[in-house]
């Protein structure tokens, strides 16, 4: 039976309003707010919202500026305003002390994909203690992919597929995948450029030793990709990030790296696996 989303409304700090899917649950024993990646919302996490709901938690999702149907009224799709990323950081801050209030002394995990998993590594620098714990989906050190350094684009990530079907063949195995993307009047519109530089500027201070330091070190963190996401380099970039948390002294840092999956691993031939993997660890952090 699918659970259809409830839509609200949140106001952020200065004053744009956040579109918000929620799956409600009764008692739930945790809450995950789910955040979205790059040209892409959050309604493509519904059968991922199903699965959290079946197995007891209630799920949050909001819209990123520039981002959803909010966006794609006003024309805005791709653009974050002149805050830049740090005005999608902070909304996902409201956001999760909205659920916090909502959900007084029930555990808040986040589960980020993607450009989503960027904005959560800076999200953690400075709201860490709104969590119970992240999980950190088809991501990567932020440095490492600017495209000012590493010359990435989605070009040069379908490129990494062979006999590719599709301009963005390069986030499932799956050709329904793709097939859905390219369809999808809410997905695969580009950033401006303001935008998408706004992303590793405010990002790079994830790659400050010294403010990882400050991370809570017993905050549980999951990361997993696949080994064929050209988003970190086919795990190079992946594989730094992983290092980096440790080195800061984290002390619960899961990793899963699926093989021949690409970036989308829970939209891959093999979600199943991946969504059970998830579960599994959620429920061993929220226990």
């Amino acid at each position: 039976m699918k659970h259809p989303a409830e839509r609200i409304a949140l106001e952020a700090n200065d004053g744009q309003a956040i579109e918000v899917l929620c799956w409600p649950r009764a008692a739930p024993r945790a809450v995950v707010q789910i955040v979205h990646g790059m040209a892409e919302h959050s309604a493509r996490y519904q059968h991922v919202a199903e699965a959290l709901l079946q197995a007891g938690y209630a799920v949050y999702a909001s819209e990123h500026r520039g981002h959803g149907a909010l966006a794609r009224r006003r024309r805005e799709l791709g653009d974050f305003g002149a805050r830049g990323f740090q005005g999608l950081v902070d909304d996902m801050a409201a956001v999760s002390r909205h659920i916090r209030a909502a959900h007084p002394g029930v555990p808040l995990v986040m589960l980020a994909h993607s450009m989503g998993s960027m904005a959560a590594q800076i999200y953690l620098l400075d709201h860490a203690h709104l969590l119970h714990a992240c999980a950190l989906s088809g991501t990567t050190a932020l440095e490492l992919l600017d495209p000012r350094v590493s010359g990435w684009t989605v070009e040069t990530a379908n490129a990494t597929v062979p006999n590719a079907a599709t301009p963005v063949d390069w986030l499932s195995r799956d050709p329904n995948v793709p097939a859905a993307y390219m369809s999808d009047p809410l997905c695969g519109f580009p950033l401006t450029e303001a935008s998408l530089f706004s992303i590793f500027d405010t990002g790079a201070r994830t790659a400050d030793a010294a403010q990882l330091e400050q991370l809570p070190k017993d905050l549980p963190l999951l990361l997993f990709t696949g080994d064929r996401d050209p988003v970190n380099g086919m795990l190079a970039w992946f594989d730094v990030l992983v290092w980096r948390l440790r080195q800061a002294g984290m002390r619960d840092v899961s990793t899963h790296v699926y093989g021949g999956a690409r970036h989308e691993v829970l939209n891959e031939t093999n979600r199943a696996e991946v969504i059970a993997n998830l579960l599994a660890w959620l429920g061993r952090v929220t226990a």
